[in-house]
């Protein structure tokens, strides 16, 4: 289980990092262009949202790799888990229901993270 839960915060990790380097270094034009819900939102909050998702992949990687209040690894994944149901909950209200697929995989697999890393394969602090 343990092998399986760093696999997992590894990719969603890197899923998050990716998606927050693009809302953090893409003009908003641009990425209004590529995706619809940037027009929807104050434009401040594009960036809000992409400093919180590389803080909370930070948050699944790091506490638990170096020991270090691993307890924040769980509440960076719950974190995550609240952010991807308010990113389905805005393409749901905004027509885009077919865009939560990857919503649901990430918020799925965070809540794994949380879960796990909380009750079956806990990190011990140094």
């Amino acid at each position: 289980m343990n092998k399986a839960l760093w696999a997992v915060q590894a990719l969603v990790a890197l899923a998050f990092v990716g998606a927050a380097g693009m809302k953090l270094s893409t003009p908003l034009d641009a990425l209004a262009a590529k995706m619809a819900w940037v027009a929807h939102v104050p434009p401040w909050s594009v960036k809000v949202i992409g400093a919180l998702e590389l803080l909370g992949a930070l948050g699944l990687i790091l506490p638990s790799a170096l020991r270090i209040k691993p307890v924040l690894t769980p509440l960076a994944a719950a974190g995550l888990v609240l952010t991807m149901v308010a990113a389905a909950g805005l393409h749901i209200a905004i027509g885009e229901a077919a865009m939560i697929a990857p919503n649901i995989v990430l918020g799925g697999l965070c809540a794994f993270i949380a879960w796990g890393r909380h009750s079956k394969a806990p990190i011990a602090p140094k």
